[in-house]
């Protein structure tokens, strides 16, 4: 499910053919909308829209521009409709200062009391910043302490701007011109937001994308924009879809939530097979056990899958570049599972990876890179640290000081037998990426650098 996070159909512009904008949304698969209010009467527009249709929703505030004309009973009638159902945010709300139709003073003053409603309601808001990035980020960590939520709408702002939202644990959504030929700047600023932080938007009656600028935008053109978040993250546009349909979920409470225990899941043109929970390291930057979702996967199990359970979920390999052992958990915590999968997979000719923490040995009483023979293509691991110190101390392992001399072990041991062996570590502040690296030439395998907090 496609969800637009901002549009103004409510607008003049749909007037005469709302019903078939409505029909070609959901011919393109967006199945809510979040309708924005930007004064009073258009708030009240919102939410008689979210009550004539099941799939909108309704967001209620005042635009910067009329900053100025907001009289108090306008704002005790705003706040009054916050009584009614189907409203998810406040706003859009925020600051303008390229237009500046309002006096910068008022517009900071409503914006703050938008802000002040969001608190006292719950509710995450909707922020429009154009040229004024200093002031709205200075009035947004007046008021963070940690309830504030919401997005910066159709951002537009640097890189720097950018981080400094995520900072606060803002989203951010990037609308039509995301596509424009001549926007490289707009998408190297999109590639430092994590996908998890990412929404989609249309801003129509505005912002229509590439090839349809110029035109009336609305929410079926979205399907213009996802290939083109796909390219920037190196995604699938169904990966795009799940990713920002969950985080609109997340934020907005609208949609439907990632449904629990994903045992096969896919990412890209992989697929990833999911067979345990139980870890034998509680590393400390592993979300593991506190939010275990990668991209849009819940990878949280009710209970463990059997073998057969596992091919079930599966189903035909044949689409799948590749089939990757790894969940939010040890998969050699389950080899005789792994083992009987892999070999299925194998008689179906596919390549295999195994991303493992490299304390298959003595989580299973026995040394096991042979057993692996002619199962396992490539496989990833965790090494974490240039030293066993440092290792315990950040990953906590279950084996205490024995953990580091084994994994090392085990990567010598999986050099002899797997086509393709590579270490691990991941670039928190405390690593000596270097020391590492030396490390894993030093035992003839291949190095990779895993960003932190950046799953899947």
């Amino acid at each position: 499910m496609i969800i637009d996070t901002h549009a103004h159909l409510d607008f003049p512009e749909y007037k005469t053919d709302l019903d078939s904008v409505l029909s070609r949304a959901r011919e393109a698969g967006v199945g809510c909308i979040i309708n924005v209010g930007t004064s009073l009467s258009t708030s009240k527009k919102c939410v008689a829209l979210a009550h004539r249709f099941e799939n909108i929703y309704a967001s209620v505030g005042i635009h910067p521009h009329s900053a100025t004309k907001v009289s108090e009973q306008t704002w005790q009638e705003l706040e009054s409709l916050l009584e009614e159902s189907k409203i998810v945010a406040i706003g859009e709300t925020g600051l303008d200062y390229y237009r500046n139709k309002s006096p910068h003073e008022d517009q900071q003053a409503l914006f703050e009391k938008h802000l002040v409603l969001a608190k006292k309601h719950h509710l995450p808001v909707i922020i429009h910043c154009r040229d004024a990035s200093d002031d709205c980020l200075r009035i947004l960590n007046k008021y963070k302490n940690g309830t504030l939520k919401g997005v910066v709408h159709c951002f537009s702002g640097s890189k720097e701007t950018a981080k400094e939202c995520l900072d606060l644990g803002l989203f951010l959504s990037f609308a039509g011109p995301i596509t424009f030929k001549n926007a490289q700047n707009l998408r190297d600023v999109a590639k430092i937001v994590p996908v998890e932080r990412l929404l989609l938007e249309t801003d129509c009656p505005f912002l229509a994308p590439h090839p349809k600028r110029g035109e009336r935008n609305e929410p079926s053109y979205l399907s213009f924009v996802i290939p083109v978040f796909a390219e920037i993250y190196g995604l699938s546009s169904d990966d795009i879809i799940r990713i920002t349909s969950f985080n609109a979920y997340a934020l907005f409470g609208i949609g439907e939530p990632a449904p629990e225990g994903k045992i096969a899941y896919a990412i890209r043109n992989s697929l990833y097979i999911n067979l345990t929970n139980r870890c034998s390291m509680e590393c400390s930057f592993c979300m593991r056990t506190s939010y275990p979702i990668v991209k849009g996967h819940n990878l949280h199990l009710k209970k463990e899958p059997t073998t057969e359970e596992v091919l079930v979920a599966i189903g035909d390999p044949g689409k799948y570049d590749e089939i990757v052992f790894c969940g939010y958990g040890e998969p050699t915590e389950r080899l005789e599972v792994l083992k009987e999968v892999a070999a299925y997979l194998k008689s179906k000719g596919k390549r295999i990876r195994l991303d493992t923490n490299g304390h298959g040995d003595i989580i299973n009483g026995r040394p096991i890179a042979n057993e692996l023979k002619g199962l396992i293509d490539t496989i990833c691991i965790s090494l974490n640290a240039e030293t066993a110190e440092k290792y315990n101390a950040i990953c906590k392992p279950v084996f205490g000081g024995k953990a580091y001399q084994a994994m090392i072990q085990f990567v010598k041991d999986a050099k002899k037998i797997i086509p393709n062996v590579l270490v691990s570590v991941v670039d928190i502040p405390d690593i000596d990426i270097e020391k590492c690296r030396k490390i894993a030439m030093e035992l003839g395998a291949d190095f990779r650098i895993r960003k932190y907090n950046v799953l899947g």
